[in-house]
């Protein structure tokens, strides 16, 4: 046993030198690696968060803007509507006093035809009346013989 423990002494010492190189590695390794290993992915994940959530805040920026957009295209459909709107209502009260004018216009021709034709009708009653005379003793004297007044 006791050359077991010395075999192992011995295999101790011969590995402290080995021990401390591989300590001066990790060290090495440490400082000259990992920390600027460390701090570039570090700047790398800062970078790709940053322009993540820039990214995010741009695509929230245009979704607002195209809510605008379709929010001003409403409202401009809206007003284009209402203008329509006032404008078949204009030409609509247009139309129908237009209507209303040659209904009126219409109407008075009527009277004024009816007026005239009564005052024909009238002068042709009075022609008539004034001719009845002249046409009852034509007629007279057209039937009865010579002797009672006619002509025969």
């Amino acid at each position: 046993m006791q050359d077991i423990i010395q075999q192992v002494a011995q295999l101790l010492l011969g590995s402290i030198p080995t021990a401390l190189l591989f300590l001066v590695l990790v060290i090495s390794y440490e400082f000259l690696v990992q920390k600027p290993l460390t701090a570039v992915l570090a700047r790398r994940r800062g970078l790709t968060l940053g322009a993540m959530e820039d990214a995010r805040k741009a695509i929230e920026q245009s979704e607002a803007k195209a809510a605008e957009y379709a929010e001003r295209l409403r409202q401009a459909r809206a007003d284009a509507f209402k203008v329509r709107e006032q404008r078949m209502k204009q030409w609509i009260a247009e139309r129908d006093a237009a209507v209303e004018t040659a209904r009126k216009s219409a109407g008075e021709k009527v009277r004024q035809a009816t007026a005239a034709i009564e005052e024909e009708a009238a002068a042709a009653r009075r022609t008539i009346l004034a001719s009845v005379a002249d046409l009852a003793s034509r007629a007279v004297r057209a039937v009865m013989p010579a002797a009672a007044g006619g002509s025969r």
